[in-house]
């Protein structure tokens, strides 16, 4: 196994993981700068409010990207398991 190819499975891994990772943390964004945006309008200042909201919709999000999520994990992992044996002559 070369150094090239160990940097190339890593650069895959760290892009599959910004893949999967991104829907949820730009929802928990999203969310987060409305439910913001409320709270400086009304001087509501409750900590936990923007808790639920964001529960509610990463919640939303999971079940609607959910099964992409899995398919681009398991891709990459077949394709992992696959080419390692050729990676390590």
């Amino acid at each position: 196994m070369t150094p090239e190819s160990v940097i190339h499975f890593g650069q895959q891994a760290l892009y599959v993981a910004m893949l999967v990772g991104a829907p949820l943390l730009l929802t928990a964004l999203v969310v987060g700068l409305v439910v913001g945006m409320f709270q400086a309008a009304t001087q509501i200042n409750e900590m936990t409010l923007s808790f639920i909201p964001k529960l509610l919709a990463m919640a939303l999000v999971l079940v609607v990207a959910g099964p992409w999520m899995l398919r681009t994990l398991v891709d990459f992992t077949r394709h992992l398991i696959m080419n390692l044996p050729d990676m390590v002559r």
